[in-house]
């Protein structure tokens, strides 16, 4: 079997997983692919990484060899299942956990609350203070969702201090009284969020949900953060919104364009708090990634394939 294991950008991947046990030849492919279809034609077998290479109806129809397709995660939109189902493809999940998303999160909250890409770049400099951070006990989270992640960021809030509110459009207080949540309107929400925090799915109910009117609405003094998906918040009007100064600072973890490109403005402000979409990359969430990827492999080898997206 060959099979292609995608977008590996720290080329880690064959050291997570019994990759040897498949005795298969297995090429790892470390930069985004610039011609899928070209580059994957006579694999049996691609393993692709989360939602970073896309497998649209027309490019599944490209490639007559593929037999599996393994996505890392239990859901994966640039897949076009269904085409898949058509073509004779399997697609198969591994697992997931999303903790390490959620302490990504709080990460970015505090380093952009205390300025700390500023005070490190400054110590490595030879400096010292450089400005005036921010506390959070007291202040308001505000959660754009409330599933299990927005719902662990709540919890995190609460130790902190912080009172939490939040807004989906199905969310009722029913729902978010178990979390200790206020549930608020959408306006509530974002004229109220002293840090207001991104956790919802893609889709095309909420791509640009976060626009320049909801921008406007928060306070001068606010932090966006964004560890979920890139296109919900609208990037040129979150440019906009940091340059002007409409909002104190947004920190992001994921991006409509990923590799983020080496001369995106995002990438010039000082009050940007900008990280790789690492919120999931962690030696816990790879060891489950590559481990189920290999046991995906060996049980569609044997004839009884698992794990299979429907």
């Amino acid at each position: 079997m060959r099979i292609a294991i995608l977008d590996d950008y720290q080329n880690v991947a064959l050291t997570f997983g019994d990759w040897d046990s498949l005795k298969a030849d297995i090429t790892v492919f470390t930069e985004p692919l610039t011609d899928v279809v070209k580059q994957l034609q006579g694999f049996e077998c691609v393993v692709a990484m989360r939602e970073r290479t896309r497998f649209p109806a027309e490019v599944l129809g490209a490639l007559p060899d593929l037999k599996l397709l393994v996505s890392t995660g239990k859901r994966n939109a640039a897949i076009d299942v269904a085409a898949a189902r058509r073509a004779g493809i399997v697609v198969s999940a591994t697992g997931y956990i999303g903790e390490p998303t959620a302490e990504h999160t709080w990460a970015l909250i505090l380093a952009a609350s205390r300025n700390l890409p500023q005070e490190f770049r400054s110590m490595r400099e030879g400096g010292w203070q450089t400005g005036v951070g921010t506390m959070l006990h007291g202040k308001t989270l505000g959660l754009l969702g409330l599933g299990r992640l927005g719902a662990g960021a709540a919890k995190i809030g609460q130790v902190f201090g912080m009172e939490t509110i939040a807004w989906s459009q199905n969310l009722t207080q029913e729902k978010a009284d178990p979390h200790g949540v206020t549930a608020v309107t959408k306006d509530e929400l974002f004229a109220r969020s002293d840090v207001l925090s991104v956790h919802l799915v893609l889709s095309e109910r909420t791509r640009g949900l976060v626009g320049a009117a909801e921008l406007a609405a928060m306070k001068p003094t606010a932090l966006l953060v964004n560890t979920s998906r890139g296109p919900i918040v609208d990037e040129a009007a979150l440019v906009d919104a940091l340059r002007r100064k409409e909002i104190r600072a947004a920190a992001l973890d994921v991006y409509d364009t990923e590799p983020f490109p080496a001369d995106h403005p995002l990438r010039t402000l000082d009050n940007a708090v900008l990280t790789p979409h690492i919120g999931f990359v962690t030696r816990e969430v790879y060891e489950i990634f590559y481990g189920d990827a290999v046991e995906d492999i060996a049980a569609y080898q044997a004839g009884s394939p698992i794990r299979v997206m429907e």
